[in-house]
This record gives C-alpha cells, structure tokens and sequence, in this order.
C-alpha cells in the first residue's frame, strides 16, 4: 500500500501545485454545488422538463443510482476504511473550502454521487449521458484541486458510483436503446401534416406530461393540423368512438390513430386488423409498454412516421373461447389469469379515493394476503397456479418480471407461470423480486409455444387484457397470434428526442399566437 500513498501524495502535490486557466472559481463552486447532490437533482429535474420520456426515465434511474452510492459510500466504505484527509498547506487559500470535510477521506462520497448519477443516465440514454459525464468528471477533479481528496479517493468514489449504477439493473432493466425489430410494411400511406388520419383521444388514459403547456388532443391538433381528432371523455364510450373513428379513416382512404394507454390501444388495434387500417399510436398512457417496444416513445416519432408513411407489421395475440370461433379478446402486450388480475381489480376500486400508486400497493398487500392458488388444465395438464401470465412474443429479461421485447413479430407466445405447489411460493417470490434473483427462481416457470390451450376456468373470474380487467366466463379458451396482424406506424429511423420537443416548442409557440389573434 505504501507505493499506492507515495503515488496518490504525489499526484496530490502536483494538482495543488499546478495552475490550471479557468478552473478558478469554477470548480469550488461546482464542488459546493455538488453538496448533498443538489447539483445531481436539479440536472434531473432539468432532463425531466426539457427531454421526452427517455429523458425522464434516464432522470429517476440517475437519482436511484445516486441515493444508492450516497449510502454505500457514506454510511458503509468510510465507516469500515478509516482515512485522514489530506494535508491542506499546499493548496492555495483561495481554492480552499470554506468549511473543511470531517469524515474519512476514503473515497470521495461527491465523485460516487457524480459517477453514479452519470452511469445510470448513460444507461437509459447514451445520448444523455454523454452531456452529463463532462460535469460528473468536473466534479470529481474538484475534490482534488480544492484539496479535500486524494486521486485515489476520487477513483474509489467512481468505482463505487459505477457499481451502485450497474446494480440498479437487477431490479429495473434498461430498456435498449433501438426499438423491438418488426417486419417492414411499405403499404402505409403517407399522411402529410396528418391527411386522412382519424385520431381518438382517450381523455381517461395516463397523467399529465411535465411541462406539457397542451392537451395531447391539442399537441395533435398543432403537429397534425389536417388530422380529424376525436376526444372520448368519460361520457363516451371508447368502442363506439374508434368504430366511428375506423369508419372515417375507411372513407378518407387514411389511418386509424388512437392516443392512450396499452388498454386503449388494444381495442384500436383489434378494429385496425380487422379492418385492414394502419395503426398511428401516440403515447397517452401511465407506461405506454407498447408504444414504448414498438419505437414510438413520444407523439413527435409518430407525427413523423405518419408523415413519412414509415411502418412495421406486428403480431397481435388473440383468446378464442371453447367451443366458438369468433375471439373474446385481443392483446399487445400481455394477458393474465390469477393475482394480477386481482391485483389490478383491487386497485381500480381504490384508486379514487387513494391515487394511483397508494392504491397500488394496498392492492398488493392485501392480494398477497388474501390470495388463493387456482386450479386449471394447461395444454392438458393439471395445474395449480398463482399466476399465468402470456406476452405477445418473447419478454426480457427472464423470470417473473417482463420489461421489453426485442421483436414485435417472432410468432410466439411467453406464457410465465408462478407455481403453486411449490411451498411457500409467494413468499419465496417476493424474496426473488426484492434480491433481484426472479430469472433463477424455482417458482417460476418459463415457455416459450405457438399455441396454448387453457381449460377448467370453472373458478377463473377476471382475466386482464394489457392492463384492463374482463370478466372471464369462459371455460375453456385456445389463444394464439395472428402474424404481422397490425400495420404500425414508426420512424424508420430512431429520431432524436430534443430536436423533436425543440420543433414542438417552436409550432406550439406559433399555434398559441394564432389563437391569440383570433
């Protein structure tokens, strides 16, 4: 160890001792700045105004994987290694902190905060990330040049950042960086400022957009100002209004759009396969899973692949009842018996009065409690589950906790079971979930099939289609896909998320004077 002191005394003196033009008075107040993370938070909040969705995401997964090395470093390394700051009397007075650090100088709780917040943005967006690791790397130097760390402090900070990062992948996967691949069509017309597209907005979907001075029916309206739009309140009803809306589109020989959440876009893209429509899918919901897989994460790479007349073909699922012909239902992400359908009824029932997330987790406290294995036949076999869950095409990463696909048109059916049998399966499932080891837990089952029959639902009262909850009075259903059933439009090419809000900025400005010279 005592070459690595020599080495780290050494690069110290020559930092206090070099001049560096324009570091002074940057990097002390850049250092202060960083105190408590305020520095780290206010660039979140930054990201979330400015940037789109992927900027958000990138946002809250950059300030977990800071609160987790704030912890690591602060309340774990410098307790455990015991290590004198460095002697001060070399650094100029005038690069000196006001009020000087007390606690171990091993490692740098400022350069952990700093590299784990720039981690974990990279993570979500390379893009972003690479505009916040120039000030994550300043703030780093500064520990050294204001005299409060040695080099090798300020490197153990940033292993230890990098780490914390990394490690919030176990509980939330990244979701990549290109969308799920799909089978290009080139029949989807182009629609230029949104000719002949028919638009249902569902007014009931999702929350609020930070920073949105609109509505999502009046984004629409600025960035397609030829596009009919049709806003469905909660006097409406949603089916009626997107077969009136099919209809339209029919006529204007145009496209179907729908602007909601995955249940919203469900019912559109039934009645678009049905129809033969292509599908336009503006992202209104709380997650948006399937806009999100299918690469259109905003409204702007929507507007821009209906103008450019960009789209791919996907599969949608679909649940037939025994005996019968005719389907009782579609899906484009998933469809569940047991628990989760529960779970979701549950929390429906409460959310008016507790918000969406209190509701949420009273639902599950109370379902986990509450709950009971069912008993069904799956593809002939007797079985006692917990959960069946079905995605449309194969889900990462593996285990119980589907996050994305990497392919909207692969044919299959990911059908995820949580076993009943196995003793004390829910708790040993919650243990899973909260060490992050679901890909390697024995209660979970894993299949990947072209068909799945399901029979015995005798005692099957809810079934969940991408979120909503149905009544399941069926006692048998076959479900299986419908290949490249769905014309959707997206971006040939991944568009970049700031120009795009820049853009939007600039129109809505334009539409807001327009009205005010009315």
């Amino acid at each position: 160890m005592r070459p690595i002191s020599d080495l780290d005394r050494r690069l110290f003196a020559r930092v206090a001792a070099g001049r560096l033009r324009g570091a002074h008075p940057l990097l002390p107040r850049l250092t202060r700045a960083a105190n408590h993370g305020k520095l780290w938070f206010g660039t979140a909040g930054v990201l979330a105004g400015v940037g789109g969705r992927t900027a958000r995401r990138a946002a809250v997964r950059g300030v977990g994987a800071l609160a987790a090395a704030s912890l690591a470093s602060n309340l774990v390394v410098k307790w455990t290694v015991e290590r004198r700051r460095p002697v001060i009397d070399s650094v100029p007075l005038i690069r000196r902190l006001a009020k000087q650090p007390w606690t171990s100088s091993f490692p740098s709780g400022h350069s952990a905060s700093a590299a784990a917040f720039a981690t974990g943005v990279a993570l979500e967006s390379p893009g972003y990330g690479i505009l916040v690791a120039p000030l994550a790397a300043a703030v780093a130097f500064s520990r050294v040049y204001v005299g409060v760390h040695y080099p090798s402090d300020v490197l153990a900070g940033i292993a230890v950042g990098v780490g914390a990062a990394a490690l919030t992948c176990r509980w939330w996967p990244p979701r990549p960086t290109v969308p799920a691949r799909a089978r290009p069509r080139v029949s989807a017309p182009a629609l230029p400022e949104g000719e002949g597209l028919v638009v249902v907005v569902n007014r009931r979907s999702g929350v609020a957009t930070p920073g949105a001075t609109l509505t999502p029916a009046e984004q629409l309206r600025v960035l397609l100002p030829a596009a009919e739009i049709l806003e469905c309140g909660p006097e409406n009803d949603l089916g009626a209004l997107l077969d009136r809306a099919a209809r339209r589109a029919a006529e204007r020989a145009g496209a179907l759009g729908i602007c909601g959440g995955d249940g919203s876009v469900n019912a559109a893209a039934a009645l678009a396969a049905e129809r033969g429509l292509p599908l336009a899918v503006f992202p209104g919901g709380t997650f948006d899973h399937f806009a999100l897989d299918a690469g259109v994460p905003a409204l702007e790479d929507t507007v821009h692949a209906v103008t450019q007349g960009d789209a791919v073909a996907v599969d949608l699922a679909r649940v037939t009842p025994l005996p019968g012909d005719r389907p009782a239902g579609h899906f484009v992400n998933t469809f569940s018996l047991g628990m989760y359908p529960e779970l979701v009824r549950v929390r429906e029932s409460l959310e008016g009065r507790l918000g969406k997330w209190p509701a949420t987790a009273v639902a599950l406290a109370r379902v986990l409690r509450t709950a009971t294995p069912m008993e069904i036949e799956v593809n002939g076999h007797r079985r006692r589950l917990w959960v069946l869950f079905v995605g449309n095409g194969r889900y990462s990463p593996e285990g119980f906790g589907p996050a994305y696909r990497e392919r909207l048109d692969d044919g299959l059916l990911d059908v995820r079971a949580v076993d009943g049998d196995q003793p004390l399966a829910r708790t040993r499932l919650l243990a899973a979930a909260l060490t992050g080891t679901l890909g390697r837990s024995r209660v979970v089952t894993a299949r990947r099939m072209r068909r799945l029959t399901l029979s015995g639902l005798h005692d099957v009262d809810v079934r969940a289609y991408d979120g909503e909850v149905a009544p399941s009075p069926a006692q048998a259903l076959v479900i299986d896909k419908l290949p490249g059933a769905v014309t959707v439009y997206r971006p040939a090419q991944p568009q970049n998320e700031l120009a795009q809000r820049a853009r939007t900025a600039t129109a809505t400005a334009r539409f807001r004077r327009a009205v005010l010279r009315r």
